[in-house]
């Protein structure tokens, strides 16, 4: 993280963005909290595990991605209610941008965990276990929504976000799944490059 005050500051803004009365007190916090959460974890990384600026970049974009869901829940996100009219999507598919960013993100932070804990050399399979981690969180984040739905009954509608289609669960881990195999093909060699020039290798 080469500008944290920056990160920070457009994180701060984006943040009293989106708590400023969202539209739902509940959904909030539900979609909220993993990124209330990066900023601790990533305070900590910075003493013992500084992350690459591509990866730090790549979570404060993440965090808005939440935020914004957060704010209007991602059924209701104003551009994607317009877009939904436009290409005549007969639903608002932000939900599926949410998702393809579940699996870009984690994919990349798998990558520069294995590889700077040399748990894996370069190459395929570290592509693939990535792709695979991605994957495997979409699907536990799956398992928390039905268990949050089972737990408050109505209250999780605008959490879970199927918005009537019955493939969501499916097609929400499929676009994860697209979306690690995207970072791995895109950003592996601009990865690669930030890496070598982390001057002490963790163990």
């Amino acid at each position: 993280m080469k500008n944290p005050l920056i990160w920070l500051a457009f994180y701060a803004v984006v943040l009293l963005w989106s708590v400023w009365q969202p539209h739902d007190g509940f959904t909030w916090w539900m979609e909220a909290t993993p990124a209330l959460i990066a900023v601790p974890l990533l305070l900590w990384c910075r003493r013992v595990f500084p992350l690459t600026p591509l990866l730090s970049l790549l979570i404060l974009l993440h965090c808005c991605v939440l935020f914004v869901g957060a704010h209007y829940t991602y059924a209701q996100v104003p551009l994607f209610d317009w877009l939904s009219d436009w290409f005549g999507w007969g639903r608002n598919n932000y939900d599926k941008l949410g998702h393809f960013a579940q699996g870009f993100i984690p994919a990349m932070i798998a990558r520069e965990v294995l590889l700077r804990k040399q748990v894996l050399q370069r190459g395929a399979w570290c592509s693939f276990l990535c792709c695979c981690f991605a994957l495997a969180l979409s699907a536990f984040y799956e398992l928390v929504e039905w268990w949050v739905a089972v737990l408050t009954n109505d209250g999780a509608e605008a959490f879970l976000g199927t918005q009537g289609y019955v493939w969501d669960t499916q097609s929400d881990m499929l676009f994860a799944l697209i979306g690690a195999i995207c970072a791995v093909l895109t950003l592996s060699a601009t990865h690669d490059r930030q890496l070598a020039k982390l001057l002490i290798p963790q163990r």
